[in-house]
């Protein structure tokens, strides 16, 4: 039992790291600053590959566990506890995963705005030009 729990509370140490990144490029994302993007997808991934071995050893560590085992009242204790606090991770890690998709939306619908003021800008010059050059012909016949 006393795996299991270590596991636990293992898993919830890397759920932590998980959020603490997150809050650290939400700051980023808010203030427009998405150079990082790249290596913060990258960070999340490798944290979710250690949070799916951690859970496989969870997997693992139970099913070798004897129908025999004893739980104490203690060991219930500490493995609801970790069992809570993962669920507040898991939660927090949700919402911060609303803000992130709503920043990066936010950045996308800005950028299509500014390639369509470019489209519309090109357009008016391109007609500018045109009724300059019209003029510039009729001036020479």
């Amino acid at each position: 039992m006393t795996r299991i729990i270590s596991l636990l509370n293992e898993k919830n140490h890397y759920l932590e790291k998980f959020y603490s990144l997150n809050e650290v490029e939400l700051v980023n994302f808010a203030q427009g600053q998405f150079d990082n993007l790249q290596s913060f997808y990258t960070t999340r991934e490798k944290i979710l590959d250690v949070l799916k071995y951690v859970d496989s050893q969870i997997d693992k560590a139970h099913n070798e566990m004897s129908p025999e085992a004893v739980m104490t009242q203690a060991d219930r204790k500490q493995i609801k506890e970790s069992l809570t606090i993962k669920d507040e991770y898991v939660a927090r890690i949700i919402e911060q995963d609303i803000q992130v998709l709503a920043c990066i939306e936010m950045a996308k619908n800005s950028i299509i705005r500014e390639l369509q003021d470019v489209r519309r800008n090109k357009k008016a010059i391109g007609g500018y030009k045109s009724k300059i050059h019209d003029q510039y012909l009729d001036e020479e016949a």
